[in-house]
């Protein structure tokens, strides 16, 4: 059966630093309760982040058009007209830099991922239109998967191109974090948005044997765990509820379906594993008896980049794709269920 492979990945990110703005602008949410006050500072010093990218300026408060105003945060009409003016230029920039010297007309397929935000027409005719795409290029989009879509999204791209070997997918991640911030005095709340993010990553999928060869993927269900993870569209914008107890969960879970996820391999060389936050990474980690240098390049997109939602995995991947390094790997991501999404793959020699 024809093989699918990831052959190259590009990111795009948003011009401005917001981190130490989102920083300050919690602790003024906090600023009625000097202890939640300083048990969210302890969190943010060993949060493993330096930088997180939005599509909004900092500046005043927290952003310079005071997009978010203590008592006077935007409903979610008005963080959909951010995310439409924003998201597809995001799009075109990653899918643009992706596409350079590739010729446009053998693209076949889109597909789409997003969770922060809708709209239509949406960014697949965007990227159709604006990229010179063949209006005849077939689009399907993966909306609200959370921060395992971009696993699905390749999962999908590997039917598509083993039922045609010919076609070749443009897939992007594409995610407004940073839009979807809430008022609010409840900590839990406000440490879970310490981690996001906005950027957006697009890989080229095909038949070609270059890249990331892709060979197996599983999904790994946890019970009784809907309510760690949940994401809801509310009239303030998307609820996201991020509980604490999401690492313990992840870290039990690998553990027990380990021999699943990995189908008796023991030569997994590499680790994409999305960066969800500091203690996720542990806890996969702890999981897998892993080495402490493991998981080097998904702590370093965390580091510069924060959590992405979708396309953050896509990061961790292209980076090892751009360092070159070789062997055999496992993908994965974290979202609402609490469901794992895992992918094994192989660097094209």
């Amino acid at each position: 059966m024809t093989g699918a492979f990831i052959n190259r990945i590009a990111t795009a990110l948003p011009p401005n630093d917001v981190h130490r703005a989102f920083l300050d602008f919690g602790r003024l949410m906090l600023a009625n309760d000097p202890r939640k006050r300083a048990l969210f500072d302890r969190m943010a010093e060993r949060s493993g982040i330096a930088h997180r990218w939005s599509v909004l300026a900092a500046g005043g408060a927290v952003d310079r058009d005071s997009f978010y105003r203590l008592g006077a945060f935007p409903g979610t009409a008005a963080r959909m007209r951010k995310y439409e003016e924003h998201a597809p230029a995001l799009a075109v920039a990653a899918a643009e830099k992706l596409l350079a010297g590739e010729d446009r007309s053998r693209i076949t397929h889109v597909v789409v991922t997003s969770c922060t935000g809708f709209s239509a027409p949406g960014m697949d005719l965007q990227l159709v239109e604006r990229c010179g795409l063949r209006p005849d290029v077939e689009r399907t989009l993966v909306g609200f998967m959370g921060c395992h879509a971009a696993i699905n999204a390749l999962k999908l791209a590997r039917h598509i191109v083993r039922s045609d070997p010919a076609a070749r997918v443009l897939a992007v991640n594409l995610e407004l974090c940073t839009l979807h911030l809430h008022e609010t005095d409840d900590l839990e709340e406000i440490l879970s948005f310490l981690l996001f993010a906005d950027g957006c990553a697009a890989a080229l999928v095909s038949a070609d044997p270059a890249g990331a060869a892709m060979e197996s993927f599983k999904a790994a269900l946890v019970p009784d765990t809907r309510e760690l993870i949940r994401w809801n569209i509310r009239d303030q914008g998307f609820d996201m509820v991020l509980s604490g107890g999401v690492p313990g969960a992840i870290r039990a879970a690998l553990g027990a379906s380990r021999a699943g996820i990995l189908g008796g391999a023991n030569d997994i060389a590499l680790w994409a594993v999305h960066p969800g936050g500091r203690t996720v990474l542990d806890a996969v980690e702890q999981a897998f008896d892993l080495a402490p240098d493991a998981l080097t390049v998904s702590r370093g997109v965390l580091r510069d980049h924060g959590n992405m939602s979708s396309g953050t995995v896509m990061f961790v991947l292209e980076r090892m794709l751009r360092e070159r390094q070789g062997g055999r790997g496992c993908a994965m991501s974290f979202g609402p269920g609490l469901v794992a999404e895992t992918m094994l793959f192989r660097m094209a020699a």
